[in-house]
């Protein structure tokens, strides 16, 4: 019996346009009601992840940054940073390539330009962020940094495939065709599941983890049923248990439905 379902939230519950179908609110309505706990795990931040969850009506932890926060309430449970030299060493290595970098440092996002990647990100995400040298920010805090290409993303591929070679010490994922995320590899979706495995005192397989974009490879990798969305990455289809429909047609309800809707 599924006690736990970790999903993420960009094109696994929330259509692209920034919408939740009324079945998806309702199933996780439904799965909140009959004791089943559905926990957000994105990369998005603390700040914007807390106001999905607070529309969904969720009272669960909220898993921001890819695993690197967990907050309950308010309450820290879980926590991963860059340190501050492996921040500036990804900073040289963007400077150097002209790639725009989004930081976060204790839940505040930061550009050092009000460029078109900032405004189009934020516009997208709901999202406030804060125009200011990089030089200027103590990075005591860092939650992740983000590389953004809108106009490249096989520059983003490319960076993919190479750049665990240059930062082995860090965790690297793409999370859209445009995104390249560093963070520590502590502070990843699998981590976090598995904290809150030991959290609720759960088996693997009573949690269900369900995706579409190669960091949640990591995701499905903690849970004991697997599922890729109808429009996953290739990588993540080939290693979920199954695959539902697309989040356009509430590929989310129906793999609830089929997995974690509890049996009279």
């Amino acid at each position: 019996m599924i006690k736990l379902v970790a999903t993420d939230i960009d094109g696994t519950i929330l259509i692209p346009e920034g919408e939740f179908t009324s079945e998806v609110k309702e199933c996780i309505k439904n799965l909140d009601n009959s004791g089943v706990k559905v926990v957000l795990v994105t990369g998005r931040m603390n700040a914007a992840a807390e106001l999905i969850a607070k529309d969904l009506n969720l009272k669960t932890p909220v898993v921001s940054y890819q695993g690197g926060l967990i907050k309950e309430n308010g309450k820290t449970l879980y926590e991963r940073y860059l340190t501050k030299a492996q921040a500036e060493k990804i900073l040289a290595w963007a400077r150097e390539n002209k790639i725009h970098i989004n930081l976060y440092n204790d839940d505040i996002l930061y550009s050092e330009t009000n460029c078109p990647e900032i405004q189009r990100y934020c516009n997208n995400q709901h999202t406030k962020y804060v125009v200011k040298p990089f030089s200027e920010i103590k990075k005591d805090k860092i939650n992740k940094l983000l590389a953004i290409d809108y106009n490249h993303p096989e520059l983003i591929d490319k960076f993919e495939k190479e750049l665990p070679k240059l930062f082995p010490e860090l965790y690297i994922v793409k999370s859209t065709p445009y995104f390249l995320e560093f963070s520590n590899p502590e502070g990843s979706k699998y981590c976090a599941v598995k904290f809150l495995k030991e959290y609720y005192g759960l088996k693997d397989e009573e949690i269900l983890t369900i995706g579409d974009q190669n960091n949640d490879i990591a995701l499905l990798e903690a849970g004991g049923v697997k599922i890729a969305m109808g429009n996953a990455t290739d990588e993540l289809k080939s290693i979920a248990d199954c695959i539902t429909d697309s989040v356009y047609n509430n590929g989310f309800v129906k793999a609830m439905e089929k997995f974690a809707t509890p049996r009279p």
